[in-house]
Order: structure tokens, then sequence, then C-alpha cells
């Protein structure tokens, strides 16, 4: 979101997000009316302001599209407001997962202490790692092996006889408890 309104309290919504999709002028203002609250909410999940402005934009240019598509006029959402808030809820939680997935992924790439140039990198790795497989169950703990084997994900989900997201899921989930145990971000 380019500018600021005339106060503080919400955001000017461009015509236009970032791919150069329009915004219809009504969900451009109901984007305004809840472009405090969605900022304040991203704040609180650690997200980017910015991030969190461009993911505003494009749930009201998601929103704008859904209108014109389906050939709908306004009135037959109830509320814009909350049917656009409920689209940026659903595509920040999409960003979050995403980052989280980098983040795990960056990790992983570095559970190799060897190459490590860094000592205390690698000492905080191996802290992290015995945390892991202290508090984590023995399926969690095999995971973890196998990823660092340069098992795959589609590998480890047959193995366990669930889907590759599953296992990505239940594996993120686990480190996600173990960064929470250790105060980390």
């Amino acid at each position: 979101m380019p500018g600021q309104a005339g106060h503080s309290d919400s955001a000017r919504v461009s015509p236009l997000d970032r791919r150069s999709r329009p915004i219809s002028p009504v969900v451009r203002i109901a984007a305004e009316e809840i472009s405090r609250r969605a900022m304040q909410h991203a704040e609180r999940l650690f997200i980017d302001p910015a991030e969190a402005a461009n993911v505003l934009e494009e749930a009201a240019a998601a929103v704008s599209r859904a209108l014109i598509s389906k050939k709908t006029d306004t009135n037959s959402i109830q509320n814009l407001e909350s049917y656009l808030f409920r689209a940026f809820l659903r595509r920040l939680s999409r960003t979050r997962k995403r980052e989280l997935l980098l983040a795990e992924k960056a990790q992983l790439e570095n559970f190799d202490s060897r190459t490590s140039q860094d000592p205390r990198a690698a000492l905080e790795m191996k802290i992290f790692i015995d945390e892991f497989m202290m508090h984590c169950d023995p399926a969690m703990q095999d995971m973890l092996c196998r990823r660092m084997a340069g098992y795959s994900w589609n590998e480890i989900a047959r193995l366990y006889g669930i889907s590759r997201h599953a296992a990505e899921s239940k594996f993120s989930q686990a480190l996600q408890k173990v960064r929470k145990k250790l105060r980390l971000k």
C-alpha cells in the first residue's frame, strides 16, 4: 500500500495489485477500512508490513475478480469487509507457511555442520538437533534422520503410508514445537 490516508488508522490501497490486477473501487474502500486490523494481525504473526500490504492488495484483487466472474453485485455478500478480511487471512496463512517451509529448508541445508564455516552456527544447529531428538517422537526423529540422509518427502511419505504434504506438515509442526521450546522465531 503505497501511501497513508489522511490519518494513520487506515492505509490507501492502489487500484492495482503488484501483479497489475485491477481492484474494484468498492473492494478498495473495504480494503482501506480493514487495513489497520489486517496490519495488526500480520504484525502479531511477525509478517513484514510491506509483505502484509501486498497480501491485502492481492486479496482485494482476488475478491474483485470473484465479484466480476460470478457477475454478482456486492449486495450478494452480506459483509464485504468480513469477506475480504477472511480472504486476507487465507492468503496470509499461505504466506506464513511458505516462510516457515523456507526456514525449515534453510535449517535442513545447514544440518551438515562439517561444511559450516561458523563454529557458533554449527554448535547452535547441534543443540537444535539434540533438542529435536530428545523431545520428538520416534517417527519425527526418523524423519529428521532420513531428511539429513537426503531422502525426499515423497520417499519418506511412502515409508509412513501418508501423503507428502502430511509428512512435511507433521515434521514442520515438530520443528515449531522445538523452536518454541528454544524460544527461536
